[in-house]
């Protein structure tokens, strides 16, 4: 078994690596990049000049202070405060951009785009407390955007208008801890100015104050994209598709999206399917054009679109160097500077599209939505042109799975309770009555120091064993996808309970939610399971739990600490604790936001450990609401009917 064999589990990027001697690769770097442990844990302060501080604590027990006399929980709660910023900054500045492309469309200067669940339009500006009574749909949608954009910058004291979608318990719960998320950029600039030299150097006060940065995320910035792309390219419904390199095609255009807003993806898929650019495509001897997509763009357009996924984030490379993709389209976040040193070996042209994430040697072409078709059309054009100039020898693994993708909370209740009666009920019925034991969110990246797949496939099959459904967004769905796990045919794997309820309602037992700003879809649906009833009266009450087995962003750090303040324990795998080098803030993201929260944020290693500490989460919350002795399934017969009270 070669080196490169005990990198992951999926077979065709097992084909690619072992292809891939000579190149440098993510996995290769990661062998060759030894991390810093005092960066890695925490204890490296670079908040000015007077350092860097390395902090530790000495044989003798005694603890290293910095040059300005910071300690070290000190430091390690300001590099997590900036962490979080940085990611709820990320995901919020999506949300933002799409807030802006809706509010372009809805007053007709973003030619292309419309608003295609006008159902859904007309909810949230109810929710918005916007009149929709004898207005048009333009009004209405002016309105609505208007208002979404003002949630960015808002400077009042007034809480972001989502929260209050949020169980009544929950914003209690806010409110007494002072938490409660305003507007969106105002919290992270607040807690990026209170990380300054000088500033707030009390970590208990710190591991507080950044939870309204992540909460300004998960209930404004990420809950903004998820509603506004929903209303403006249509709310996820189950369709199929398929994932992995092997839907690459050796004899058509190829071109790969990747990154994670779908504002341009959308009209690229458009562009694909132009009988004019196909016929052009035809012109240069391609049979026709292939579109497919990598990380969350690949989410995106998958949910809505049912375009294929050639893979996850580390695929992106492998699946250049197939020596077939002759256009990669890139938009912002998780896209690396490595892949452009594998393209300059290949034909593939690499296009940048957003002023946020440029890469030196890479074609910029500036996405505008005033004119997103004619960009779109220009970069398969692009791609067309560089088929001819295809070299070297092509490998496609022949790897691909079929799966269905698409489950957003809206549709899951249709699914659940059909068009009169859409709720959540069977769910929380299945859940007191013990043929569901509870659910588990599988969420996040991959990361080259842990086994590709490995912890993300392994926890899947171990959950829905055990009765757990799974529910999965970003780069795990992708991993859950390329494996087969989102087939309604792998109930055949679940546990009887849960093999159940998929069989009755026809769905597999792990469900696609999205891409990662769509964890919004997750507290919504979570919310949604609380105000049912039946399940105590907060999310904190629930059994479920958020898993990020192989993570390595920001992002995730963020998406993390709004579920935790949403109720919601979260464990992280793989790489260990960014504030591993303090036993203060561990305990305070773990016992201390569980005294505050109800929940907590655990990084455990293993697989098997997260899988354990899961299981016993779970059972501890069903004990807690007093559902943890299995019941029997009653079939009443017309004299019991007769005797029931309705």
């Amino acid at each position: 078994m070669t080196e490169e064999r005990k990198k992951s589990i999926d077979p065709a990027a097992l084909e690619m690596l072992e292809r891939a001697a000579g190149f440098s690769t993510m996995f290769s770097r990661a062998d060759e990049m030894k991390p810093c442990n005092f960066g890695a844990e925490g204890s490296c302060c670079r908040a000015c000049a007077m350092g860097p501080c390395r902090l530790a604590t000495t044989k003798d027990g005694k603890e290293k202070r910095g040059v300005c006399g910071a300690t070290l929980a000190t430091v390690a709660a300001r590099n997590f405060a900036r962490q979080v910023a940085i990611g709820s900054a990320a995901h919020s500045d999506h949300g933002r951009n799409v807030a802006k492309t809706f509010l372009a469309a809805a007053k007709g200067e973003a030619a292309g785009y419309e608003i295609k669940d006008v159902g859904k339009l007309n909810w949230l500006a109810g929710f918005m407390e916007i009149p929709t009574e004898g207005r048009t749909v333009q009004e209405i949608a002016i309105d609505v955007g208007e208002k979404a954009l003002a949630g960015f910058g808002k400077q009042d004291d007034t809480p972001h208008v989502f929260v209050k979608a949020a169980p009544k318990k929950r914003q209690e719960i806010w409110e007494k801890y002072n938490v409660f998320p305003r507007g969106v950029d105002r919290e992270i600039i607040e807690l990026l100015h209170s990380s300054h030299a000088g500033n707030d150097q009390d970590a208990e006060h710190i591991t507080t104050h950044l939870v309204r940065a992540c909460l300004a995320d998960g209930w404004g910035g990420s809950m903004t994209a998820t509603h506004l792309q929903d209303i403006l390219f249509g709310t996820p419904k189950p369709l199929t598709a398929e994932a992995n390199l092997g839907v690459l095609k050796e004899d058509e255009v190829n071109v790969v999206i990747h990154g994670h807003e779908p504002l341009l993806s959308e009209k690229i898929v458009d562009a694909a399917s132009d009988p004019e650019l196909i016929k052009y495509a035809e012109s240069k001897g391609a049979k026709g054009i292939n579109l497919s997509g990598v990380c969350c763009t690949a989410n995106e357009v998958l949910m809505r679109r049912g375009v294929n996924s050639a893979g996850n984030v580390l695929q992106a490379e492998l699946a250049i160097m197939t020596g077939v993709v002759d256009a990669m389209v890139v938009d912002v976040q998780c896209v690396f500077q490595g892949i452009e040193s594998v393209t300059s070996k290949y034909h593939t042209k690499l296009v940048t599209t957003n002023e946020r994430m440029r890469i030196t040697g890479a074609t910029h072409m500036q996405f505008e939505e005033h004119n997103a078709e004619e960009n779109a059309r220009a970069i398969i054009k692009m791609a067309i042109d560089n088929y001819k100039n295809r070299k070297g020898e092509i490998h496609i693994p022949q790897y691909k799975s079929p799966l269905v993708a698409g489950f957003s909370n809206e549709y899951i209740r249709y699914m659940l309770g059909g068009k009169l009666r859409a709720s959540f009920r069977p769910l929380n019925d299945a859940i007191i009555s013990g043929r569901i034991q509870g659910a588990a969110a599988i969420v996040g990246c991959n990361n080259p120091r842990t086994v590709h797949d490995e912890s993300i496939m392994y926890l899947v099959k171990e959950f829905i064993k055990n009765n757990v459904l799974v529910v999965t967004t970003g780069c795990a769905a992708i991993a859950a996808g390329k494996h087969g796990y989102m087939q309604p045919e792998m109930m055949e794997q679940a546990g009887e309970g849960l093999r159940e309820i998929c069989e009755a309602v026809g769905i597999p037992p792990v469900l696609h939610l999205g891409s990662c700003v769509d964890n919004s879809r997750v507290l919504t649906i979570l919310t949604e399971v609380v105000n049912e009833g039946g399940l105590g009266e907060d999310i904190s009450d629930l059994p479920a739990i958020g898993i990020a087995p192989e993570w390595y962003s920001e992002k995730a750090l963020t998406i993390a600490i709004y579920a935790v303040a949403s109720g919601a324990s979260v464990i992280f795998g793989g790489v260990g604790s960014p504030v591993k080098s303090s036993k203060e803030v561990t305990r305070l993201i773990t016992e201390g936001y569980e005294e505050k929260f109800g929940a907590r944020f655990d990084f455990i290693p293993d697989k098997e450990g997260i899988f354990a500490a899961a299981m016993d989460h779970i059972h501890k919350k069903r004990k807690a609401l007093g559902i943890d002795k299995q019941q029997e399934r009653v079939l009443f017969d017309m004299e019991m009917r007769r005797e029931l009270s309705v």
